[in-house]
């Protein structure tokens, strides 16, 4: 099995280059275990960082003996996950098959019943974005490593992959923004960052704008040499501005501003 954003695209975890399996083993599960069980310790795993975009899972009768489970409960359990677009199965003998991880971001609900947030409260995490993102950006400029730094040109590379897929690029978005919070190496501030991306993927998705690929790939390179610069300044006002790339797809689809006039604080620009 393959996966695609239905339009004929692979999805940017499929062409990634040089995906890693990062030293990762399933828990013995007590009792009668389910698939439910399986899908929960891979989730938790994602959450907590120990799995990451890209990766590359045990195999499935590793992950079966690890977990104390049948190798069917283990494949029921990757596919509800890929429907959730969270993992990212790739079948075959070669060596690119396997489960990947396509997404950090693990839905608030896995069933068909998750919730949309109404329309007024997508104005508040978009504010919140921007309360709490550009200082992150800024504390990542501080503390991020080599390796850090190398994550984040790893997802945008995954972007220009997809680039004329408007809709991919912005499917590897939140893995960036996780990225910039992990560079923090504040445990804490990456689960901020969990809970509102999150929120942003219960969001109704506004619909793409012309050229918004190019550009959100374009304003993630600027945001990447920003942080690598060290410079709270430009890392502030680069943040800003990318922020704004979603927020002006938002207000394109719903022909209305953010409910609140921002204060000063965090209005972008002079």
């Amino acid at each position: 099995m393959t996966t695609s954003d239905g339009n004929g695209h692979e999805s940017g975890a499929r062409r990634l280059e040089g995906a890693r399996t990062r030293p990762f083993a399933g828990e013995k599960i007590a009792g009668r275990a389910t698939h439910h069980d399986v899908v929960a310790q891979l989730t938790s795993a994602i959450q907590l960082g120990k799995l990451r975009f890209g990766d590359r899972l045990p195999s499935e009768r590793a992950l079966a003996e690890q977990c104390g489970v049948s190798r069917a409960t283990v494949r029921k359990a990757s596919q509800v996950l890929a429907d959730a677009a969270v993992l990212e199965i790739r079948s075959g003998h070669g060596p690119n098959s396997g489960i990947y991880v396509r997404s950090d971001v693990v839905p608030a609900s896995l069933g068909p019943s998750a919730q949309e947030l109404p329309l007024e409260e997508i104005a508040g995490v978009l504010e919140a974005r921007r309360v709490l993102e550009p200082r992150v950006a800024q504390l990542a400029g501080f503390l991020a490593t080599p390796d850090d730094l190398a994550e984040l040109e790893r997802i945008i590379e995954a972007q220009r992959q997809v680039a004329d897929d408007t809709m991919s690029v912005r499917g590897l978005d939140a893995s960036f923004h996780l990225a910039i919070a992990r560079a923090t190496h504040n445990a804490t501030l990456v689960a901020l960052m969990q809970t509102l991306q999150q929120r942003l993927k219960l969001a109704r998705h506004p619909l793409p704008l012309a050229e918004e690929g190019r550009l959100t790939i374009e304003i993630h390179e600027r945001t990447a040499h920003a942080i690598a610069t060290r410079d709270p300044d430009l890392i502030e006002a680069t943040m800003l501005e990318h922020l704004a790339v979603l927020e002006d797809a938002w207000r394109h689809q719903t022909g209305r501003e953010v409910i609140r006039r921002a204060p000063d604080f965090l209005a972008a620009g002079p």
